[in-house]
């Protein structure tokens, strides 16, 4: 009257595989990826060979764990190792040089960036800045970025003859 659902423990471990990668290809991360060969090589495979279902449970998850810690990390470490390190975007912003081309009126002003781009700032601990006036960005909020002024270098000190 009742079948006997171990017999379709195949499906589940399909369905499980499918699931998984589906989930890897919204996150890639390689996470889900190492899930789903556990469960395809631990669990389907534990199953075609006729194991019983706990042990088909252990035998996915201790691949799937192995999966995620010993060939994981090396799969990331080869996807980033041309990864371009250049800030770019807001994060190319912070430290960049520019020019005051308007004077700050009550902290407010206008810069000019060494990259061209002309925002609106804010001086940064009440800093009376003047046109021509050279700065740098110390943060960024929203279109306003918030500027100090720059050090003034220092020349090295010439070396004395003896």
């Amino acid at each position: 009257m009742f079948a006997d659902l171990t017999q379709y423990l195949w499906i589940m471990w399909l369905s499980i595989v499918v699931l998984f990668v589906v989930v890897e290809l919204l996150t890639l991360e390689f996470t889900f990826l190492m899930l789903a060969a556990g469960s395809l090589i631990g669990g389907l495979g534990a199953n075609l060979l006729g194991l019983e279902w706990w042990a088909q449970i252990g035998a996915a998850a201790v691949l799937s764990a192995l999966l995620l810690f010993l060939i994981r990390p090396l799969l990331l470490k080869t996807l980033h190792k041309g990864a371009d390190l250049t800030p770019s975007n807001l994060d190319a912003l912070y430290g960049m040089a520019a020019r005051v081309t308007r004077d700050f009126v009550d902290g407010d002003g206008m810069v000019k960036l060494d990259n061209g781009e002309t925002w609106t700032s804010r001086a940064a601990l009440g800093l009376i800045l003047r046109e021509g006036d050279r700065v740098s960005v110390r943060a960024v909020h929203g279109s306003i970025v918030e500027v100090e002024t720059r050090p003034t270098p220092t020349p090295p000190p010439v070396p004395t003859a003896p």
